[in-house]
């Protein structure tokens, strides 16, 4: 373990330079001791001891962690390998992969249009994607094996499609249980070659389910990305740099890494089916981040570091400001993290395993559980389980980076390995014990989280 306190301490003292040395420096949080913020510093050992465990167990080639509270950095940890291949130790500022953590990015850059008045939660998307006017929905299939399809009862709304309730499909993988989801993988979907050609094709494709019906993980996320391109005239990467990534001294996210960054970029990897252990991860040429996408995705596309989203982290737990710069008003994110499902609603799986037919009832994705705009809420935490303070909001992305904000215990915590999946036994729910247990301050405020917004 000497060898992580080292590396801890290198990570450190790396902030507190670059907090003093300009412009480059900007891009810091502020440092403090764990004590001072009301953490166990003992305590605190243990998240260092889980994340060193797994790398030398072999489940995962390395990592980065960064816990922030009262507006600073408390904990900020690089573990084990950057590559396997070369050797070189994992940097504190390597770019991860960050996949559906980016659903939370693209929620705040379609809310930096809302409070512009540009859209209304309850409009229908057809407003501003006239393509998807003719929706249909796969409600099984005939004698001959062909789906039957319904007209839609109506069009989605804004509100639906920031909460994955619209009714459409995601196409992850070819799962035979799911019509739609199957023929959103077999028409590439998430491998067109334009946002525009995307939609076509989405519209030319059965929905999951009538919109309002039922959360299913979508690529709703990805048509955001494209209205946000049709309202503002510019394109996705674009107005994400300009609005929120520049605003917030986020220097090294974007949905693509230059030559000069891609010394920096984690590389990825995979579980090997026979033997479990690590090999390298086969992507496919559509995730190519060395270069723009065709298709920038909302949904899945961004890469970043834990410096940059520990700085988006802190936006949102200032109610939408940081640093003088205000990117959000504090309305707007409550607007965020307010649950916006019905009381009836259960969430159903993510589209990539054990996916349900719309006939049958989902299964709940946690008890005291909801879902704002883009982003997993947490409304009762006594129901869900979780150490965490109400009106937490969260997610997590497929190559193995997930993050939780707590506006109750004024608190954020990054996570971000490189491992497909992550490492199957809920790396992320570990972190939120080990966190909370170290925690020893009461918390500073109340969350006023409503339990629905409508």
């Amino acid at each position: 373990m000497n060898t992580v306190f080292k590396r801890t301490a290198s990570a450190l003292a790396g902030l507190l330079g670059l907090a003093a040395a300009g412009a480059a420096g900007a891009a810091a949080l502020p440092v403090a001791k764990p004590e001072t913020a009301g953490f166990s510093a003992e305590r605190l050992r243990k998240l260092d001891e889980t994340m060193q465990a797994l790398v030398d167990q072999g489940q995962i080639a390395g990592g980065v962690t960064v816990l922030g509270r009262h507006g600073r950095i408390v904990s900020l940890k690089a573990f084990g390998k950057r590559s396997l291949e070369t050797g070189e130790a994992m940097p504190a500022d390597a770019i991860f992969r960050i996949r559906s953590e980016t659903k939370a990015v693209t929620g705040v850059a379609m809310l930096i249009l809302y409070q512009e008045g540009r859209w209304r939660l309850d409009d229908p998307v057809t407003e501003y994607l006239p393509e998807l006017a003719d929706l249909r929905v796969a409600s099984g299939v005939d004698a001959q094996g062909r789906p039957i399809l319904t007209p839609v009862s109506r069009p989605p709304t804004m509100r639906e499609l920031m909460t994955h309730t619209a009714g459409f499909a995601y196409g992850l993988a070819d799962d035979p249980a799911s019509l739609a989801d199957q023929a959103y993988y077999r028409a590439g979907v998430l491998q067109s070659d334009s946002l525009d050609h995307m939609v076509r094709k989405v519209a030319m494709l059965p929905m999951y389910a009538q919109p309002g019906v039922m959360w299913r993980y979508s690529v709703a996320a990805d048509l955001q990305g494209l209205i946000v391109e049709r309202l503002t005239g510019q394109t996705l990467p674009v107005f994400m740099e300009e609005r929120i990534f520049r605003p917030l001294k986020m220097k090294d996210t974007a949905f693509w890494a230059p030559a000069e960054k891609l010394p920096r970029l984690a590389a990825l990897y995979d579980g090997d089916p026979a033997t479990g252990k690590l090999i390298p991860a086969n992507e496919g040429p559509w995730r190519d981040v060395s270069r723009p996408p065709p298709a920038p995705s909302g949904g899945g596309g961004l890469l970043s570091t834990a410096g940059d989203f520990a700085r988006f982290a802190q936006m949102i737990l200032n109610g939408g400001e940081l640093d003088g710069v205000r990117i959000l008003r504090p309305e707007t994110v409550a607007l965020m993290r307010s649950n916006h499902l019905p009381p009836s609603f259960q969430v159903t799986t993510n589209g990539t395993a054990g996916v349900l037919r719309p006939d049958q009832k989902p299964f709940p994705f946690s008890a005291g559980m909801g879902y704002g705009l883009d982003v997993a809420v947490t409304v009762d935490p006594r129901l869900s389980g979780a150490p965490v303070g109400p009106g937490t909001i969260s997610w997590g992305g497929s190559a193995g980076t997930w993050f939780w904000i707590d506006p109750s215990n004024d608190l954020f915590f990054i996570g971000m390995i490189q491992r497909l999946g992550g490492v199957g036994s809920g790396l992320d729910a570990t972190t939120r014990t080990v966190v909370y247990q170290a925690l020893e301050r009461p918390p500073v405020k109340e969350a006023r989280l409503n339990s629905s917004s409508r």
